[in-house]
This record gives C-alpha cells, sequence and structure tokens, in this order.
C-alpha cells in the first residue's frame, strides 16, 4: 500500500510537470525531432543520430538517442522520413517510431512552404528493477510492471524556408494517446478505504521556431534564432546567437527561459559529413543537477548541386 501511495505522487509528479517530449540542444541542425513538415527539407536523403546525456551525474537522469533519415521525392515536390526514438528518465522508458510525410509548396524562387504530418507508436515500460523501495505484492507492481504500455501518436506542422529564413509551427500529440490509467482502493490502517486513480496521458507540445541569416562578410554569417515551446499552458523561450564561418563551422551560445544557458558547435567534416556537440548548464538551484551533453552526427546524400551559399543548417 505504501507503494502505491509512491506511485501516486509519482504519477502526479508527472502530470504536473509539463514536459514530456525529450529536450534538444541540437534541433537547429535536424528540425525533424520536432517538426515533420522538415522532411525533405534539406534537398538531399539526410541522415542524423543524436544521443543526449542530460544532467551527468545525476542518478537516474534522462538519456535520450534519436534516429531519423528523410529525403524529397516528385522533384522536391514532397518528402518522406522515419524518426526512431528512445529515452529513459529513472524508472520509466520510452521508445517510439514514426513515418513522416510533407508536401512541399514552391511559392516562388525563394520560398518553399511545407505542411506536414506523422504518425507512429510510443512504447511506455515502467521498470521497477530501477526503483529502490518496491512491494513486489502491490497491486500497483503487479499491474505497471506486467506489460509495456503504449499509445498511437500523431504530429504536424508548417515549415517555410529560404536560402537565409525559415519559419516552422509544430505540435506533437495532438491525439493525446493514454499510455496508462487505473484505478486502485487503499485501505489504511483503520480499515478506510480510499481510491487511488494513476493515469498518464500525453500531452500537446506546440513548437515555433524561426530563425534568419546575415552575411556580416565573405565566410562569416551571423544567424539569431528562436524557438517558443508551449505544453500545458507554460511557455519558455531559447535564443540562440549563431555564427558559420569559413563554410564549415558553425558554433553559438543559447538562452533557455526558466533553466540556464549552453554553447554548441556544428563542423562540416566534408560537404556531406558533419558533427555537432552542445554544453549546457542549468543556473541557480539547477546548476546543482550538473551539466548536460549532447552529440549529433549527420550524413548528406546530395542529389544535386546545392545554389546555397553555405550549407544549410535550417
Amino acid at each position: 500500500m505504501k507503494k502505491l501511495m509512491v506511485l501516486a505522487i509519482a504519477f502526479s509528479a508527472i502530470k504536473s510537470f509539463a514536459q514530456q517530449d525529450p529536450q534538444y540542444n541540437l534541433y537547429q541542425y535536424n528540425q525533424m525531432v520536432i517538426n515533420p513538415a522538415y522532411a525533405g527539407a534539406r534537398d538531399a536523403i539526410a541522415i542524423v543520430a543524436d544521443v543526449r546525456k542530460q544532467w551527468v551525474g545525476f542518478d537516474g537522469a534522462p538519456t535520450t538517442a534519436a534516429f531519423s533519415v528523410h529525403s524529397p521525392l516528385a522533384n522536391n515536390k514532397i518528402g518522406v522520413g522515419i524518426n526512431a526514438m528512445s529515452d529513459k528518465i529513472g524508472a520509466k522508458s520510452i521508445s517510439s517510431f514514426y513515418g513522416n510525410f510533407s508536401y512541399i509548396l514552391k511559392l516562388n524562387n525563394k520560398a518553399k512552404l511545407a505542411f506536414g504530418a506523422r504518425a507512429g507508436y510510443s512504447s511506455y515500460k515502467f521498470n521497477f528493477n530501477d526503483v529502490k523501495y518496491k512491494d513486489s505484492e502491490d497491486a500497483a507492481y503487479t499491474d505497471l510492471n506486467s506489460t509495456n504500455k503504449g499509445a498511437l501518436d500523431v504530429d504536424a506542422g508548417l515549415y517555410l524556408r529560404t536560402n537565409t529564413f525559415y519559419v516552422g509551427l509544430s505540435a506533437t500529440h495532438l491525439n493525446q494517446g493514454s499510455i496508462y490509467k487505473n484505478s486502485f482502493l487503499v485501505r489504511d490502517t483503520g480499515g478506510v478505504g480510499r481510491d487511488y486513480t494513476l493515469s498518464y496521458v500525453l500531452r500537446p507540445h506546440v513548437f515555433l521556431t524561426m530563425g534568419k541569416s546575415f552575411v556580416i562578410k565573405e565566410n562569416f554569417l551571423f544567424s539569431p534564432s528562436i524557438m517558443v515551446k508551449n505544453v500545458a499552458s507554460k511557455t519558455t523561450v531559447d535564443v540562440n546567437l549563431n555564427f558559420f564561418a569559413a563554410k564549415r563551422v558553425w558554433f553559438g551560445v543559447f538562452v533557455r527561459q526558466a533553466y540556464g544557458f549552453g554553447a554548441l558547435f556544428q563542423v562540416y567534416v566534408t560537404n556531406q559529413f558533419r558533427v555537432g556537440y552542445s554544453y549546457d548548464i542549468g543556473t541557480g538551484p539547477r546548476k546543482y543537477l550538473g551539466s548536460s551533453h549532447e552529440v549529433m552526427i549527420g550524413f548528406d546524400i546530395k542529389k544535386n548541386k546545392s545554389k546555397m551559399i553555405s550549407p544549410r543548417f535550417l
């Protein structure tokens, strides 16, 4: 029974903590992780792998691995792709797989607008082997630990881009899939019974991204960008200041509202192969959680020669 009360508190914390999706810093270099309309946006077959270790040194902290492949088809009129993601935090682990589709409308010689959607399945596992306090005879333990829980998941987005500007709007978990819901009767030492309901429903996450590149001088660009994220009426903002030098290296710093700051870079090892890294740390009490690290590798198989003045990162 104590176990059930612990679980009730844990699920209440999950519901009250707005963000359910993994946190990424290198989304600027691979917006497929937040926007299905990005499929086909690199005008190449783009393959990206990303690993993030959040709050290093904090036991049970989030660890995320993501993989995506996408490409334009039909003379760049549509984009298709797949996403796979694994995320673990404490006793909870998530595995997801999605298929992406985007319709790309050419507005003029400089601008394209994409309408995108993706659908897939997310599997959730509660591994009580990672919980130090547990009662294997508790009904909640038996129910949660016996099988994987999961739900169908649907996302959608818009993505407008030119060679030097982009703006994206996307939303995840539009169908608000129900992962888990069950009720339990718990009696206290006096024999009085109380009903507890444990539930976990996927909440929509809305993302607005915008960025613009400015030529400072030959082979040197300045590219500020922002991301506004809203989950359950809670809004946060990322402000990013990035630079591109020698047509090979992206580097910059960012500030995340209500968290802290960080730095990142991306290097084009070749015209097709790129490597990225980011570091962030919280401020105030959040700094005691420790720093976070993210590594990304990407490979672009170009179908034709790009007309852009620099490799696309948008």
